[in-house]
């Protein structure tokens, strides 16, 4: 057996050792399976966000930009950083006050019905293009690692059964344990790798002769510009205020000072990897100019020793699994109490809930491996599909901090035209007049905002004493 596969057989028994204690802890029925007995403290919420965040966008996505454009691809998780920390110095302790499970329950609450529908369809969407990158990332990542042993496609259903392993039989707790493991076994892996191949290379001086022509590689823009830039500020920093599987982590807190401090701690903790996932991107553009972008990153750390190559690639691996856990559990967590509870079984027992959540977690997961098996470049396909979070996150801001500008159809309204927005930005290429569409999606969420409220007589239900 080769050490790159002992490593990873060892990792994934490690991961299932913490799943088994973890069920141990998921007391108290379907909030223990899908919020943890709303028990996290504060270094779990930060692992949590922080897994969440580290998956195959911002390692493989990373690195494959990184080989066209240079480090300036680190931008995408200083980013998400950004947003972590924005969060928790400002909503997620007014979100752990809610007592809510997800946010289309909050729209319902503040709003009316038809928002919670139109919030939980669009909210399932994003969590399943997300998810459907992580097999993506997994596939790429155990094809170079273990060559003998794994096709790409092979690489993305043994992922997908792992991810999914882990979220049938621990639940959130499950999530939040594993991803502690997940952390360490990610810095570990990227960080020795990205020192060792800048070193094998000759140094940094060696590696900047080496690099084909162009001045993007280790300038502060790239290959990039200074609008797509701020579009990946934009787009994470939105997504970070109303993404199911990013705000259910604050449900998830102890309380909202736990809350608090996990977000900024999170956004500490996701800076840094970008950067070092670019090193790894631009090490491969100097040795193998002409591959495929996505096999950037494995292929970088193929050139180190077993040892070394087998926990970075590990690492590496380990993204995908803290990030796919945490949004099967958060599409879950929508279907169980938006829809199913919510609409067809309102008196659900206790005991069918969690029958019904491991069902949809296996539901999902055929259909977002179906669906990455067509998914090409990750980082341009996830950015796309958070800009969908803009409309979310206006109604939201609004709703915490000028609940007098919100009527009863903000949120439908808003979130409707948000999608109808994007689908016209996919399919009418005429419309792109600006270089990400986010930078529409912000002024038409607003405008479509505001028109609700001067239209719209009939008042929020936000509590004023909220």
């Amino acid at each position: 057996m080769s050490i790159p596969l002992i490593i990873v057989v060892v990792y994934i028994i490690a991961l299932y050792a913490v799943t088994w204690y973890a069920t141990k802890l998921s007391k108290g029925g379907i909030v223990g399976y899908l919020l943890a007995g709303r028990g996290f403290p504060a270094g779990i919420v930060a692992v949590m966000v922080a897994g969440l965040a580290i998956g195959g966008a911002s390692t493989i996505g990373v690195a494959e930009n990184a080989y066209r454009v240079g480090m300036a691809a680190g931008w995408y998780n200083a980013a998400w950083a950004a947003g972590a920390i924005l969060v928790g110095l400002t909503v997620a302790s007014r979100y752990r006050q809610l007592e809510c499970a997800t946010i289309p329950e909050l729209f319902e609450r503040y709003f009316d019905v038809s928002g919670r529908i139109i919030a939980v369809l669009g909210q399932i969407v994003i969590q399943i293009v997300i998810t459907s990158l992580q097999y993506v990332a997994g596939g790429a990542i155990l094809a170079a690692l273990l060559p003998e042993v794994f096709t790409f496609e092979s690489g993305m259903l043994f992922s997908a059964v792992v991810f999914v392993g882990i979220t049938l039989i621990g639940g959130y707790w499950a999530a939040g344990l594993t991803n502690v493991i997940n952390v360490i076994v990610i810095y570990f892996g990227i960080l020795l790798g990205a020192v060792l191949a800048v070193k094998g290379i000759g140094g940094f001086s060696n590696l900047a002769v080496s690099l084909p022509p162009g001045d993007q590689w280790f300038s502060p823009l790239g290959g990039l510009g200074l609008a797509v830039i701020i579009a990946w500020f934009i787009v994470m920093i939105t997504q970070a205020y109303s993404t199911q599987a990013v705000v259910q982590i604050s449900f998830a807190a102890k309380d909202g000072r736990n809350a608090r401090l996990g977000y900024i701690l999170a956004g500490i903790i996701i800076l840094p990897v970008g950067f070092l996932s670019a090193i790894l991107g631009i090490v491969v553009a100097a040795k193998f100019p002409g591959i495929t972008p996505a096999m950037a990153l494995p292929m970088t750390i193929l050139e180190l020793n077993p040892f070394t190559a087998g926990m970075a690639l590990a690492g590496l691996w380990a993204a995908d699994v803290s990030t796919a856990v945490g949004l099967l559990l958060g599409s879950s967590t929508l279907v169980v109490n938006d829809i199913w509870k919510r609409f067809i079984q309102p008196d659900i027992p206790q005991k069918q809930q969690l029958i019904v959540s491991r069902v949809t977690v296996l539901l999902i997961s055929l259909l977002t491996y179906w669906l990455a098996t067509s998914v090409l470049g990750i980082i341009k396909t996830l950015l796309i599909g958070l800009t969908l979070t803009t409309s979310y996150t206006i109604v939201l801001l609004f709703a915490m901090f000028a609940p007098k500008f919100c009527k009863r159809g903000s949120a439908f309204w808003t979130v409707l035209i948000g999608i109808i927005y994007l689908a016209i930005w996919q399919f009418v290429p005429a419309i792109r007049i600006v270089p990400h569409p986010i930078y529409l999606a912000w002024p038409i969420g607003l405008i479509a905002f505001f028109i609700v409220y001067f239209v719209d007589p009939r008042p929020s239900k936000i509590p004023a004493s909220r």
